[in-house]
């Protein structure tokens, strides 16, 4: 009877240990590293998957304070883009949420391919009849056929992918909009300085009618006059400090530090514009687009379900050794039971349907996102264009014309050549001048960002979980 057990157990450590290696060695085919290319784009061999980028991703959970930020004064502190870029990344809740879904991922790619526990028992038969009962200790393991657990392992793998590559884009998305709300929060300051500066000249231009006014060269209305625009200018300056605190608690929102003190922003709205090819830009966005990897991994993986389903119905062995003795003959007695079911009833033709449908789905949403990607670069471009004509006419014409225009109302005027009103319209149409410069370069400056980072905005919408599960492995055992 022990020879008869040891024999038992020797045939089951040989089958377990082959399929251990098996395993194995199928493990290491998907443990490849995922490389970055191009403009951060991750770019995958499609049986080479695994979060090598964990370094990175973990570097992406803990808040890094700039050195910049570390100044105890915060009314003092100054913020650069790339400064709080850095803080967005680190503190954004969905960048962690990703996270924790992308390892979620991973745990059910590493589930669905475990084989199933052997199950180890014993068996006692004729026990009521004395002197021909039998005793033995099964061994009992279920032979996956087919390479059911690698193709449960390829499905996986590319719903990991997809969200590596939903992290990458979330990031982009992330750091666009910090961009757009840091160029809305740098006009705004920006705003604020010409205005005070606009507020200085009215100030000298009241200070000189009521002189001119006392020197009986001007009249009451020329002061009356000037106290208005001074009004007016004061008015200006409130309201463009009420937008600058505004814009700085949305970006502080966005970076996810709503509780930094208000500082000065460094940096500067761009001064210089260039045309652009858009059809080869859309081209290389599509081509490089985190977004649109998402898709492509998407219909791989249901690709690869599509593969999974088909051989479903090839059944799996049951197989049963026993090892144990026959008191009724007083030897030792092996055991061998090898079953399957029979695919009579159940040839899985319900979900092959439904992963035909869904492979049909996602080769759709594919071209959607491609659409997509396309319609947002038109817009984007709308914007770019009409900005970058608007800013090159108002720095190399309107601007200085208006400049010019104010300096010779002022020289006139004090001269006795012209009307106080004529300074006014001029110093009017500066200061208007002045601020749609700046409104054309925030709009070239969010339009440029929007196309850096691939047209992907929305930082803090919902995350949707798309880790997936682990049921193909019940699906591997389950033949019924």
């Amino acid at each position: 009877m022990f020879r008869a057990i040891t024999l038992a157990f020797l045939i089951l450590s040989v089958v377990l240990g082959c399929a251990s290696r098996r395993e194995r060695s199928s493990s290491a085919q998907f443990a490849g590293p995922v490389p970055n290319s191009g403009r951060g784009v991750i770019s995958t061999d499609p049986e080479q998957q695994t979060l090598a980028r964990s370094s990175e991703i973990k570097h992406a959970e803990t808040p890094v304070q700039p050195a910049s930020f570390q100044n105890e004064d915060a009314a003092r502190a100054t913020y650069s883009i790339s400064d709080l870029e850095n803080l967005a990344l680190a503190n954004n809740p969905t960048i962690a949420e990703l996270v924790a879904t992308t390892q979620k991922a991973a745990g059910f790619r590493t589930q669905v391919a475990l084989r199933a526990n052997p199950v180890m028992g014993y068996n006692g038969t004729q026990i009521a009849d004395e002197g021909t009962d039998q005793h033995t200790i099964f061994i009992q393991q279920t032979i996956i056929t087919a390479d059911k657990r690698d193709l449960n392992r390829r499905v996986l793998n590319e719903a990991l992918r997809a969200q590596l590559f939903q992290l990458e884009a979330q990031k982009y998305r992330v750091a666009t909009d910090v961009r757009i709300r840091f160029y809305d929060a740098l006009a705004a300051q920006q705003r604020v300085d010409l205005v005070r500066e606009f507020q200085a000249v009215v100030n000298q231009g009241l200070e000189l009618a009521e002189q001119r006014k006392n020197a009986n060269e001007g009249s009451r209305l020329e002061v009356v006059q000037a106290k208005q625009q001074q009004a007016e200018a004061q008015l200006a300056l409130e309201q463009a400090e009420a937008t600058y605190f505004a814009a700085w608690r949305e970006l502080t929102a966005f970076v996810g530090c709503p509780e930094l003190g208000t500082g000065e922003l460094t940096g500067e709205l761009p001064t210089s514009t260039e045309a652009r090819s858009w059809s080869e830009l859309a081209a290389e966005t599509i081509a490089e687009s985190p977004e649109y990897e998402v898709a492509r991994a998407k219909l791989a993986q249901a690709q690869a379900n599509v593969q999974r389903q088909n051989v479903q119905a090839i059944p799996n062995l049951d197989v049963n050794i026993a090892s144990g003795v026959d008191n009724g003959t007083n030897s030792g007695l092996i055991n061998v039971q090898v079953g399957a079911p029979i695919p009579v009833f159940n040839k899985n033709q319900g979900n092959i349907a439904a992963a035909r449908a869904e492979y049909a789905r996602a080769s759709q949403e594919v071209e959607r996102i491609e659409n997509s990607i396309k319609a947002r670069i038109a817009a984007a471009s709308r914007d770019y264009d009409v900005s970058r004509a608007a800013v090159e006419k108002y720095q190399s014409q309107i601007l200085p014309y208006a400049q010019e225009a104010l300096e010779l109302a002022e020289l006139a005027y004090k001269a006795g050549e012209t009307s106080f009103v004529q300074v006014l319209i001029a110093r009017r149409a500066f200061l208007d001048s002045s601020l749609q410069l700046i409104a054309a370069q925030v709009v070239f400056a969010q339009s440029q960002s929007r196309l850096d980072g691939y047209v992907l905005s929305g930082g803090l919408d919902p995350i949707i979980d798309d880790s997936g599960d682990d049921s193909l492995r019940g699906l591997t055992f389950s033949q019924q």
